[in-house]
């Protein structure tokens, strides 16, 4: 083969190889960057009611120590830990015969108290009519009566003796002042108690109605006693929504509460006031000491709601991701009310009705990309809402 020969084969197969490479740019779309499409939404004023839930512990309307008020050891246990009570039910018998005879003695001192009323009055019975008489002077007369009224103190002050030793001897039988749940009971038969014993024999909680006390920082506080802005905050709560409880279980309680009271400090290390809201308990389903959940309402008028999965957060901070008139996106730092959970957010600023936000991976989403969008009814977006 000479040199001309090995030229022309050679510029041939360049050619051939440039031709390949034009088809297959060709097949490519010329190397262009394609157009990715995502979910958005146009921003509407919505009305809602969202839920935020907060942690709570579970106290009886009354937890009554119970504590013997005389000294003995315990001869009957009446009832069993957990047991529901009535008010005056018998709880414990303790044994202490000095009561018992403090009260045969009053008895029998009533009894001599009695007899000598019965002798004074014959007395002046027999006296009287002598005096009237002149027989005998008027000072016998008045010697009786006084004799008289001295039995009859003496009568008085031994009927009080029996009514005290009868209340002592009561005390040996150590009832429920209230209605309720019994507590531990860390006595057994034949210990000794008294008044001075530091444990208590048990604990009584009046579970007929309880509170579940939790806490809220000062921006919730606000947030949910913004209403009636110029009324005091005792007029506030009373306005306030009733709340849900959840159960240890992940049930909602059938009985809705009510934010009674709110403290009037605001603990410094945690930045959180303690409120308490009451429930009725009448089939006594919820005992003290529980862990719950108290779930508030907060309903929305006219507000700009949008998914949590459409924000992300960078250096603390939340942000949206907004779509133009150019298809272009634009992060939007945003801020929301502090009491909204779940899967929403309300927004107090950086969006407003007409905006279209994208909906899905935001995230990973550069500011200034060109998409397409596909804009989904907001009937989709809040089909959970209430």
């Amino acid at each position: 083969m000479n040199k001309q020969s090995f030229l022309s084969i050679l510029i041939a197969s360049v050619v051939i190889a440039s031709c390949g490479k034009k088809d297959d740019k060709s097949a490519q779309g010329g190397g262009a960057p394609q157009v990715k499409e995502y979910k958005t939404m146009t921003l509407q004023p919505e009305s809602a009611t969202l839920y935020t839930d907060f942690p709570a512990s579970i106290q009886g309307q009354q937890n009554i120590e119970i504590r013997p008020r005389v000294e003995g050891y315990i001869d009957k246990i009446f009832v069993d830990e957990g047991a529901v009570v009535k008010a005056g039910q018998a709880l414990f018998k303790i044994s202490a015969p000095e009561y018992e005879q403090q009260v045969r003695t009053a008895s029998a001192s009533v009894k001599s108290a009695q007899a000598e009323v019965s002798t004074a009055k014959l007395a002046v019975n027999k006296v009287k009519p002598l005096v009237e008489k002149g027989i005998i002077s008027k000072y016998e007369l008045e010697s009786a009566q006084y004799n008289y009224e001295s039995a009859m103190a003496s009568l008085a002050q031994a009927n009080a003796a029996l009514v005290n030793a009868k209340v002592n001897l009561g005390y040996t039988t150590v009832t429920s002042p209230v209605s309720g749940v019994v507590g531990s009971i860390p006595f057994r038969l034949g210990s000794l108690v008294s008044s001075a014993t530091a444990e208590p024999m048990t604990t009584v909680s009046s579970i007929g109605n309880v509170y579940a006390y939790f806490a809220l920082n000062e921006k919730m506080l606000l947030n949910f006693t913004q209403e009636n802005s110029g009324a005091p905050l005792a007029q506030k709560i009373k306005k306030m929504p009733q709340v849900s409880l959840v159960l240890s279980d992940g049930t909602t309680y059938d009985e809705k509460g009510r934010i009674e009271t709110v403290n009037g400090l605001i603990n410094t290390e945690t930045g959180t006031v303690n409120i308490r809201a009451r429930f009725p308990n009448p089939k006594g389903i919820i005992r003290s000491g529980s862990s719950t959940t108290v779930r508030i309402p907060n309903v929305v008028k006219e507000g700009i709601i949008v998914p949590q999965s459409a924000t992300f957060e960078l250096q603390d901070k939340i942000f949206a991701v907004t779509v133009g008139k150019d298809k272009k996106t634009k992060n939007v730092n945003i801020t929301k009310l502090e009491n909204t959970a779940g899967n929403y957010y309300v927004i107090t600023s950086g969006l407003k009705p007409g905006d279209q936000i994208v909906l899905e991976g935001v995230a990973s989403l550069k500011e200034g990309t060109e998409i397409k969008a596909n804009n989904v009814s907001a009937e989709t977006v809040y089909a959970d809402l209430k």
